[in-house]
């Protein structure tokens, strides 16, 4: 359960988010076509990638490539409450803020064999300093500028590209703009929330429609559309949690292109409409 959540946007993005959560919690951040550093501050989270279950306690952090769309953090065991921070790097602020050459970190390594999806960041005395700097910002939020925001976004790429897993980290955050060779698992992620059609997913795998159904049903055990509509419906529910956006914003951003449809589908998932469901837990909050 989110017990508070605030956030500072930078060119209209949300840079950085803190979110506080009790367990036992599940939050889920799909960040497709970007990657974000994920710290926490107290408590600990558990992420799940490749059938492994990756802890991540305090003052420790994971970062995450943009083909993880849909994943979450979650933690089922601890009574104690989990404050994280999260920035996310979007490639086309990366490249305003760097006019004229990027920096080695979101080069593409030579040699570069892997298409790493994520790595878990060891404790970093100049991290957590970095990271008590961002806190004081949102509880000072009058003192945040563009300018700072900036500054601070270059500070944690300096600070990733002079830790032990450096390596790693330019892999992962080199694939914002010199994508690898994605597996099939990685692309159907990616574009959970797009406006894709089967047939045009399909296209992306190099593989015909039914080709595509088979191998989908083989991985996730379900079809394209139903697997597909439910992780856009579970993003909706965690923007209407999260988020002070429209409805008819949220129903957009999950990839749904009517909002009688999206009204329709989520209350046939929920139980309760949209409009509902966010006052619901603005209810629960208060008490």
């Amino acid at each position: 359960m989110i017990t508070d959540y605030k956030k500072h946007d930078l060119y209209g993005k949300t840079l950085i988010q803190k979110i506080e959560l009790a367990p036992p919690f599940k939050f889920e951040f799909p960040i497709t076509q970007q990657a974000c550093f994920l710290y926490v501050k107290e408590g600990e989270a558990e992420y799940q990638i490749d059938g492994e279950e990756i802890e991540v306690t305090a003052n420790y952090s994971l970062l995450l490539n943009c083909m993880n769309s849909g994943k979450q953090v979650r933690n089922s065991k601890s009574n104690s409450n989990c404050e994280i921070v999260i920035v996310t790097f979007y490639p086309e602020i990366l490249k305003k803020i760097y006019e004229r050459e990027l920096p080695k970190l979101l080069q593409k390594p030579k040699n570069a064999i892997s298409n790493k999806s994520s790595e878990k960041i060891n404790s970093d005395f100049l991290i957590q300093k970095y990271i008590e700097g961002l806190l004081f910002y949102f509880k000072n939020p009058s003192l945040i500028s563009e300018d700072i925001l900036v500054l601070k976004l270059k500070e944690i790429i300096l600070l990733l590209s002079q830790t032990q897993n450096s390596e790693s980290i330019q892999l992962i955050l080199s694939q914002l703009f010199s994508p690898a060779a994605y597996t099939f698992k990685q692309v159907i992620e990616a574009n959970l929330f797009s406006q894709l059609t089967i047939e045009e997913l399909a296209q992306q795998n190099n593989l015909s429609v039914s080709s595509f159904k088979r191998e989908f049903a083989k991985i996730y055990r379900d079809t394209p559309a139903n697997y597909i509509k439910m992780k856009k419906l579970e993003k909706a529910a965690e923007l209407l949690q999260v988020s002070d956006k429209r409805i008819t914003e949220i129903a957009f951003a999950c990839g749904f292109n009517d909002l009688a449809n999206f009204t329709k589908s989520f209350t046939s998932r929920y139980n309760v409409s949209p409009t509902n469901y966010r006052q619901q837990l603005n209810n629960s909050q208060q008490l």
